[in-house]
């Protein structure tokens, strides 16, 4: 049988995204590809990517003539985790087209996991809930023998009328049993095209884990789990060394919740690098308190790490406790500047809008980032996602809105301490002022092509005063502590 693979994240439709140009491929698509290959079928891919319409399946439906269509997600990327509108639309439109020319139709995301009533509403046969390689299989091969579904486990379809879920499915243990994600099978070009134009180097994803142990209580883990399994350090540095040769890409971005967590595992991955002599700069994911240990950052360092991404969330402790996060403000200044000490760039996801969070709190955020002056900055409001502690508390409220329309939609989805329209003033504040206070810093060598690229410091300071204004208006007090 024939299988055609898509996924449904249009870059297009994503303007944020799309202005920062740093498009990473479906890896989990990918691997996906790459085991269903081995298993005899034939399978080509539909790279929605760079697409501008839901509506250009409908050509290669016509000329490959698939028998089923799997739309799957790219688990590894947060921006799919999102679980975007646009992207759930454009979704449901494929699945339909691919009913229509008599196919049948599996789905795979986070969305679909959290939401299968309205995709299986929506065309779709099956739903692949959690880690869905040997899922997607078993339904080919149910799909191919005409025989039923209801016994896979992992999965959820209609049933008289109704939508069902199935037994769980367990997830995989030796990841390097699995095939290679099907680089083979993607066309590499646009995405290194755009990397070249935008920041003249080439980056490409690779991942060495799956799940996440930890218990942060707002974060979904609807695909891997808090299961933490990982490749072997030699498997991936020859799985990145082979690609490096066939595409040209200098700089890697490891998708993992968590980089590097099992013991002795840096340092075996440091000890592979050198040994296949691969030279190559990566950028991470990872904790402050796993960041705090010398020998770990040295690792980083000696194997080619040039970023760190901590999720700090806030500068507040009594709001890392309530988020359940398990680390200490102590522990990501600590770890901050063991990394500049060994040269590697730390950058700070920060999240403002969680419950409970008081202008207190707020100013604290402010001001660690100010002391620190990371490298890179992300900044978003707090976000309701299904299977987490934070949804249940929230999800009577999300009525009129429970999804963003794009990743820099950025609204506070439920009632807290302010109105939204307040955290998008403040989102706005920090960026300007963190700016200006990059110029400042005894760093300004490192920031200035940044800073020409997002404007002068006049400029920020101009927007930053006229943000603060509109603050005052929701809030007084927030002239005395900003």
């Amino acid at each position: 049988m024939k299988v055609l693979f898509t996924h449904s994240y249009f870059l297009r439709f994503d303007s944020k995204q799309f202005k920062t140009a740093m498009p990473y491929p479906p890896l989990g698509t990918l691997y996906a590809m790459a085991f269903l290959r081995e298993k005899g079928y034939e399978v080509k891919l539909h790279d929605t990517m760079f697409s501008f319409s839901a509506d250009e399946i409908l050509p290669v439906l016509q000329e490959f003539k698939p028998d089923i269509v799997v739309s799957y997600d790219d688990g590894f990327n947060y921006l799919t985790k999102m679980c975007l509108t646009n992207m759930r639309e454009a979704c449901f439109k494929m699945q339909a087209l691919a009913k229509q020319n008599g196919c049948f139709v599996i789905t795979s995301s986070s969305d679909a996991a959290d939401h299968f009533e309205k995709y299986i509403a929506n065309d779709a046969d099956a739903i692949a809930i959690g880690e869905a390689e040997q899922t997607v299989f078993e339904l080919c091969e149910a799909f191919k023998n005409a025989s039923s579904i209801e016994n896979i486990n992992g999965i959820a379809y209609k049933k008289n009328g109704s939508a069902v879920k199935t037994s769980k499915r367990e997830v995989l243990k030796d990841l390097d049993h699995l095939p290679p994600p099907a680089w083979d099978l993607l066309n590499i070009e646009p995405y290194k095209a755009m990397w070249m134009n935008a920041h003249g180097y080439f980056s490409l994803n690779f991942v060495t884990t799956r799940g996440c142990p930890y218990k942060c209580n707002w974060c979904a883990k609807p695909i891997y789990g808090n299961r933490y399994n990982s490749h072997s350090p030699h498997a991936i540095v020859k799985q990145i060394k082979e690609w490096k040769n066939k595409f040209g890409f200098t700089h890697v971005w490891f998708a993992d919740d968590i980089f590097g967590l099992k013991p002795n595992w840096l340092k075996q991955f440091s000890e592979a690098v050198k040994l296949e002599g691969l030279k190559i700069r990566y950028k991470i994911q990872s904790r402050a308190d796993l960041l705090v240990e010398e020998n770990s950052v040295k690792c980083l360092a000696e194997s080619g790490c040039d970023t760190v991404w901590m999720g700090a969330e806030s500068g507040s402790q009594k709001i890392l406790d309530a988020m359940d996060k398990g680390i200490k403000v102590e522990e990501i200044k600590k770890a901050f500047y063991l990394l500049k000490q060994y040269q590697i760039k730390p950058a700070l996801f920060i999240q403002f809008g969680y419950l409970g969070e008081q202008l207190e709190d707020i100013k604290q955020t402010v001001e660690m980032v100010n002391e620190l002056l990371p490298n890179e900055l992300g900044v978003s409001v707090s976000y309701p996602l299904p299977g987490t502690i934070f949804y249940e508390k929230v999800k009577e409220q999300l009525v009129s809105k429970a999804n963003w329309t794009e990743s820099d939609d950025l609204h506070l989805m439920f009632k807290n301490t302010y109105p939204p329209q307040f955290y998008r003033y403040l989102h706005k504040f920090l960026h300007h002022t963190y700016r200006i206070n990059l110029n400042k810093s005894n760093e300004h060598e490192l920031h200035k092509s940044y800073l020409r690229k997002k404007g002068s410091v006049m400029y920020h300071k101009l927007m930053r005063k006229k943000v603060l204004n509109s603050l005052k208006k929701i809030e007084p007090r927030a002239a005395s502590i900003f």
